[in-house]
């Protein structure tokens, strides 16, 4: 596992010894982190990478999942969708699953700690436990425009934290408790974006049947409706009218998220018989992730909503020509035709890919930027830093600027 000296060429020997400064500040404390799954989604990945380092600093930080049936991620699929504005049929009967599992985890888990910190509704419930310590809540998906009757049940359990982080401006909503702005990143060691040599992407790319004989497209995200894979399918058809190239899709599914199998067939079905088209139901293989994205030409989101979306900044790390759309946290990382391309339908994102498979100079230079702009703003140890300035700013309040 990488320590915080690994971090040096990124950040500097300063920015290392302000990480050191900040955390012993906050030696003693109990950190405690809450989300729904291990494995899959930007959270557990940040969480993986976060705790090692977070130790290292001696802080006392621990991470704990709770637990659900099918019934409950069910029911918390529902309430994402609703969050981002979509319509949903939620029931009086869906309530009580979530306040069911919410309480049965409050009453199992251990919630001891100084500062707590939960991650987006699945375990929100868990703050009805909260004593003297500090509670704070993180979303991590856009609410600004929800679904009022979620929102409303949401906020109930919002007032009763000490503090709200969203990712972006634009995503949060005017709550009476205090609010952070926390950008969520990526690790530039992990195996999914650390260097790869060129032989071990082509033997991954061998492994799919994926041959660079034609530019390769790529979309790489969970099968969610929302990712609109059907609609990247439609987008590398209008494509194929001009250039010939293929299109990968790949991804895999998370405990908390029953739809993706679903939707997986919904692809595999509009795929019909196209070879061009690889779909990839992946195992949790970051090196393979990685792979995949430095085979490729061209990376592609064109999800139709979106949190933060972290795998534009893996593709930009990665010096590779993104084409996304300008949804959620996708424009916070990509300037439209400086680090990449906006697209806000299928024919604008065909069009973008078009450009770019056609000025290739113009597509590596755009991935040129993208790259700088992630080690600028989206490297883990920004993430971390912001954390320890956000716990100190609960620990001290306004007595903070007596601590430096």
């Amino acid at each position: 596992m990488n320590g915080i000296k690994d971090y040096i060429p990124f950040i500097g020997q300063s920015g290392a010894d302000e990480l050191a400064l900040l955390a012993e500040h906050l030696k003693d404390k109990k950190i405690r982190f809450f989300n729904s799954t291990a494995v899959g989604g930007g959270v557990a990945e940040i969480l993986n990478r976060m705790m090692p380092l977070m130790r290292e600093l001696n802080l006392e930080a621990r991470w704990d999942v709770i637990k659900g049936g099918e019934q409950f991620f069910a029911v918390t699929k529902k309430f994402h969708n609703a969050l981002h504005g979509r319509l949903e049929e939620i029931t009086g009967r869906d309530f009580d699953v979530f306040m069911e599992t919410g309480l049965r985890n409050a009453e199992e888990m251990d919630l001891s700690g100084d500062i707590m910190f939960v991650h987006d509704p699945q375990p929100i419930m868990l703050v009805d436990k909260k004593k003297s310590n500090k509670w704070i809540w993180r979303c991590h998906v856009d609410v600004s425009a929800p679904d009022e009757r979620v929102w409303s049940f949401l906020r109930e359990y919002i007032l009763k934290y000490d503090a709200s982080v969203f990712s972006a401006p634009s995503f949060s909503r005017v709550l009476p408790i205090r609010q952070f702005l926390v950008a969520p990143s990526i690790d530039p060691l992990s195996d999914k974006n650390r260097d790869l040599p060129e032989e071990s992407v082509l033997a991954v790319l061998g492994k799919y049947g994926i041959y660079r004989d034609k530019p390769v497209i790529t979309q790489i995200s969970r099968f969610d409706r929302l990712k609109d894979p059907v609609g990247v399918i439609e987008t590398y058809r209008l494509v194929k009218k001009h250039v010939d190239c293929q299109l990968v899709l790949a991804g895999g599914t998370a405990v908390d998220d029953p739809e993706g199998l679903q939707v997986l067939a919904e692809v595999r079905e509009r795929a019909a018989d196209d070879k061009d088209i690889h779909i990839l139901l992946m195992p949790q293989n970051d090196i393979e992730v990685n792979a995949l994205q430095r085979g490729s030409d061209i990376i592609l989101q064109k999800s139709l909503k979106e949190g933060f979306g972290l795998t534009i900044a893996e593709a930009l790390w990665k010096g590779k020509p993104v084409v996304a759309s300008a949804v959620g946290g996708i424009p916070l990382q990509i300037t439209h035709r400086y680090s990449g391309m906006l697209c806000h339908s299928i024919e604008g994102a065909a069009f973008a890919i078009k450009q770019l498979l056609q000025a290739p100079e113009y597509a590596r230079k755009l991935g040129e930027n993208g790259r700088e702009h992630v080690r600028n703003n989206f490297l883990l140890t920004r993430h971390l830093k912001e954390y320890l300035l956000m716990f100190l700013c609960m620990e001290h309040g306004k007595d903070l600027n007596r601590l430096f």
